[in-house]
């Protein structure tokens, strides 16, 4: 996902208190009374009072400088507003690409040790994935490429494309990150923390076997965390839109 870029040098706080307000079409993030904008100039106006909270808590949260690597829902917001809203079906196009490419359908050999431990992860989540969106998927060993049917993805396109502009921010953050769409639209099922860590690490499976099996690096587990938060933000934004 490409958010679209704002200043990113580190500026004076500007502002004392921050709130909110409720508008004809949702809620506002005020600051001294000023409410808020996107980074393209619209009114930030989000659909419940769960996300104007957690928006609001992220400028409460700044100190004597605002620090723009924390403004994570701040950015997400924007690129549903000024990105997203302008062509779902554009972007539910971009989202589906992944379906076909999808982490948990390649396998690794099935002599493999790590193809055992594929199939104990990543079996359950691809079948009540498929239970649940009334496809089937193909299950892949190896790295050449196999097209998944027609079927399956237009179902998985029309099921993107019934998403508001904000879920599908969300979405397709997940998407990124867990280059997975299975997991990302799984954790739509996740309403606990706990689940939607241990859907990540599914996600991360074959990357953390290597890590086991080579050794870690600390910036590399740097890396790693952050990805992890990333997606639990994201996560936890398209939560609260639907809250």
């Amino acid at each position: 996902m490409e958010i679209i870029s704002r200043r990113r040098r580190t500026v004076k706080r500007f502002y004392d208190a921050v709130d909110m307000l409720q508008t004809e079409t949702g809620w506002q993030v005020t600051l001294d009374g000023r409410g808020l904008k996107t980074v393209k100039g619209s009114p930030q106006i989000v659909p419940s009072q769960t996300l104007a909270k957690a928006l609001a808590q992220e400028w409460d949260s700044q100190g004597e400088k605002l620090d723009p690597a924390k403004f994570q829902l701040r950015d997400m917001t924007d690129y549903a507003i000024d990105v997203v809203s302008s062509d779902i079906a554009g972007h539910a196009d971009k989202i589906v690409t992944y379906g076909d490419t999808d982490t948990l359908l390649y396998r690794g050999d099935p002599e493999d040790a790590l193809y055992a431990r594929q199939q104990q992860v990543w079996e359950p989540l691809v079948s009540a994935f498929e239970q649940r969106e009334g496809i089937t998927l193909t299950r892949i060993s190896g790295i050449i490429h196999k097209p998944q049917s027609e079927d399956a993805l237009a179902k998985l396109r029309e099921r993107l494309c019934a998403f508001s502009n904000f879920e599908l921010a969300g979405i397709e953050t997940k998407t990124s990150l867990a280059a997975s769409l299975i997991i990302a639209l799984s954790a739509l099922e996740r309403d606990e923390e706990p689940d939607a860590i241990a859907l990540w690490q599914a996600a991360s499976l074959e990357e953390e076997w290597q890590a086991d099996l080579w050794g870690r690096d600390l910036e590399a587990e740097h890396r790693r965390a952050k990805r992890q938060n990333d997606f639990l933000t994201a996560w936890s934004f398209v939560r609260a839109v639907r809250a």
